[in-house]
């Protein structure tokens, strides 16, 4: 699981059936200070997350399937929560 930002959504107007209706996003991921690592990814959304939220990303194609209620689903990466805050001590 990582963390990062949404920087962005995607269309898509034709996509594999058991994604339809999702939505897609792109998501940027943070290191624990918040600053950006790595490149962007796309994850189906799961918890209504919006652009400039920063999420929680499965990125293991059968937990990212779970977090969507459909385990057999081409997924990669979902967002499966929005962070509300985080504590380093």
């Amino acid at each position: 699981m990582i963390l990062g930002k949404v920087t962005g959504t995607v269309v898509s107007t034709v996509k594999h059936y058991k994604v339809e209706g999702s939505k897609l996003l792109l998501v940027q991921p943070l290191d624990l200070q918040g600053k950006a690592e790595g490149g962007i990814l796309l994850a189906i959304d799961s918890v209504d997350a919006g652009v400039g939220d920063r999420v929680l990303v499965v990125l293991e194609g059968r937990a990212a399937g779970m977090a969507l209620g459909r385990s057999s689903s081409p997924v990669d990466a979902a967002v499966v929560g929005v962070v509300d805050a985080v504590n380093l001590e």
